[in-house]
């Protein structure tokens, strides 16, 4: 029954893809910042539903109350795709998401993507993808933009802990903006690979803003990485897989 329900939502998301990159496509370059952000929002909202529908997976969301007035950089954890889905309904807006370059090529939702001006980063670039984090990220900071990034660079599988990337806190420590830490455990119910999808609630944390002005990228990085594993550590780790 979980494959069955599983492959409708996956042909559902496939769906979905196809019928809002149609707009983001034809109309994307016309709309405003918060026009564009809404109708990306939308389209999560419209996956969250169908999980829950289909699937049986819910959601739930501790912290929200701590997400700060002005925009700030979000650094998350990376085990699934869902997460890539709830922050887009979640998070304030407009945002920006730190992406791998590759995404931007997948037809219709990687062209759909490029609308919505991403940082989209060559990871074999080295120096050259890190100065073009801290630039396009300290204009996107600057515009009222939330920057988006999962610190891990790729989803690590739950339980499992990946090497933490310091392009987040090095732009924190260039532009002063705070930190937001997620921490969740999408990977339990939505694993990195395969179809399943299990039912059950996914627990979302949300942390206090590190605050980072006048300190050090590795200082905001150690904090950060801390924070958002010992929240992960506490989160429910199983699922009863029928």
């Amino acid at each position: 029954m979980v494959f069955v329900r599983s492959l409708a939502y996956f042909l559902v998301m496939a769906l979905s893809i196809v019928v809002y990159s149609i707009p983001a496509l034809l109309a994307g370059w016309a709309m405003t910042p918060m026009g564009l952000a809404a109708l990306g929002a939308h389209w999560a909202r419209v996956n969250l539903s169908a999980l829950r529908v289909i699937c049986g997976l819910d959601y739930r969301v501790t912290g929200a109350e701590n997400l700060p007035s002005n925009n700030a950089i979000v650094l998350c954890k990376h085990q699934s795709t869902w997460e890539t889905i709830d922050l887009l309904a979640l998070l304030p807006r407009p945002q920006t998401w730190v992406v791998k370059q590759e995404l931007l090529r997948i037809p219709l939702f990687g062209w759909s993507l490029a609308q919505f001006k991403p940082i989209a980063l060559d990871r074999s670039a080295g120096r050259k993808a890190m100065r073009q984090l801290l630039e396009q990220g300290a204009r996107a900071l600057e515009q009222g933009r939330w920057i988006i990034l999962f610190p891990e660079g790729t989803r690590v599988a739950a339980g499992e802990r990946g090497r933490y990337g310091q392009g987040g806190a090095m732009l924190a420590e260039r532009t002063g903006y705070a930190v937001v830490p997620v921490a969740h455990n999408a990977g339990v119910f939505w694993a990195r690979r395969g179809l399943h999808k299990y039912p059950g609630v996914i627990d979302v944390v949300i942390g206090s803003p590190i605050a980072t002005q006048g300190r050090r990228a590795q200082d905001i990085h150690r904090e950060a990485e801390d924070w958002i594993e010992a929240r992960v550590a506490e989160l429910p780790g199983s699922v009863v897989r029928v």
